[in-house]
């Protein structure tokens, strides 16, 4: 290669460099809008903040349970026998003292052949006595021979009781009535039947509101009391409820505390159903909460956010009871703190932030900042600047230089 040629290899070089360091300067000297040198924008998050306020969180815990009659009666046989005649059947509504079936106890008559002999027994003492009392007056009796005669009508006196007595619950035996008014729900009893004594024969219910009975365990117990509310569901209608009796004692079949709650306007709910409830089981009431987006979580620790001075300011807390909308503080914040209350991955400790309703007030960022939306519009906003991170900036600054 000579040496002319040389030279001009070495021009041109010389021009291609020349022309690249002036593009990169002219490039990096371009301003953004604010000012400041492209790629040097500071990231702003738009998101919403509020104060600690007071309020109530109540949590449920879904259960089952079963309905009952608040009253339930079973009908024994108290003296075994067969069944002469009956007059009722299951479903029928009886009244207190009506009967219901009646039984041989093949005993009646012995009682009843008893209780007439000794009715004549008295009989005879008492006219004895008066025989005697006359020759007693007349002076043809002594006193303890009288006396005699006197213990005699009081000793049959007393035979005659006993067997009345003894013919009478045999009377009642054969003849079973209703205890009280109400519904019978099982009658497993017909005419024929040999029954046996102490035989549940029917279960009446009686006419009061039915209950919901189910179990707890003893934690549940601790935070239910007599005449807290619950929810009962069947068949897509929800019943109220109260509680009105909570067993102290453990149920030895199941473990756990039984509960019964009244039940109004059931009547279309047949005893023995089983139902849906819902029991308050934990409550937080007039405490701390704060929205539970606001809640961060790091290694098992709880903190949030403040908004202080445009700047994110973390705050560790501690969390209590949490629902669905909100959490319990239960210490790290006072009623003065602006926590943050949108959830947002843009941050972390001094992160530059903007409230929201400053930004829908109009408000326009500082020179340098590109702004981030924090949190999801609403229908019919428009984004204040979401969309506008560094890439765009920079097309912006480009255009307007």
């Amino acid at each position: 290669m000579n040496r002319s040629r040389k030279i001009k290899i070495g021009i041109a070089a010389g021009i291609i460099v020349i022309l690249a360091v002036a593009m990169m300067m002219t490039k990096g000297g371009k301003k953004s809008k604010g000012g400041m040198p492209l790629g040097q924008e500071t990231s702003v998050t738009v998101v919403k903040a509020e104060h600690p306020s007071s309020g109530d969180i109540i949590l449920t815990t879904g259960l089952t349970g079963t309905v009952e009659p608040s009253d339930v009666v079973h009908i024994y046989a108290k003296a075994a026998g067969d069944v002469t005649a009956v007059y009722v059947k299951a479903g029928d509504m009886v009244t207190q003292g009506q009967v219901l079936f009646e039984i041989d106890t093949e005993q009646v008559e012995t009682a009843k052949n008893s209780m007439d002999a000794a009715s004549v027994s008295l009989s005879e003492a008492q006219s004895n006595l008066r025989r005697m009392q006359i020759l007693y007056s007349g002076g043809d009796l002594s006193e303890q021979e009288y006396e005699q005669y006197v213990n005699g009508v009081k000793s049959a006196q007393l035979q005659y009781e006993s067997a009345k007595l003894a013919y009478e619950r045999q009377v009642q035996y054969s003849t079973v009535t209703v205890p009280i008014n109400g519904k019978i729900e099982s009658f497993d009893v017909e005419v024929y039947d040999r029954v046996s004594q102490s035989q549940d024969l029917c279960v009446i219910a009686g006419e009061g509101e039915n209950i919901v009975s189910f179990y707890v365990t003893q934690r549940m117990m601790q935070n239910a009391n007599v005449g807290d509310q619950l929810e009962i569901q069947k068949n897509g209608t929800t019943y109220k409820a109260n509680i009105s009796e909570i067993n102290s004692m453990v149920d030895t079949d199941t473990g756990l505390f039984k509960v019964k709650a009244q039940i109004e306007n059931t009547q279309e709910i047949a005893p023995g159903s089983t139902v849906k409830l819902n029991l308050v089981t934990e409550r937080a009431l007039d405490t701390m909460v704060v929205p539970i987006d606001a809640i961060y979580y790091s290694g098992g620790n709880a903190y949030v956010y403040l908004y202080q001075d445009g700047a994110a300011s973390m705050a560790q807390v501690e969390v209590g009871l949490e629902d669905e909308e909100h959490a319990q503080i239960l210490s790290g914040l006072t009623a003065d703190d602006m926590v943050v209350s949108t959830w947002s991955s843009n941050l972390y400790e001094g992160a530059k932030i903007r409230l929201r309703d400053e930004v829908q007030s109009g408000e326009k960022a500082q020179p340098g900042e590109a702004v981030q939306s924090g949190e999801e519009l609403q229908p019919g906003e428009t984004a204040p600047s979401g969309g506008e991170n560094s890439e765009h900036a920079e097309s912006q600054a480009e255009q307007e230089a």
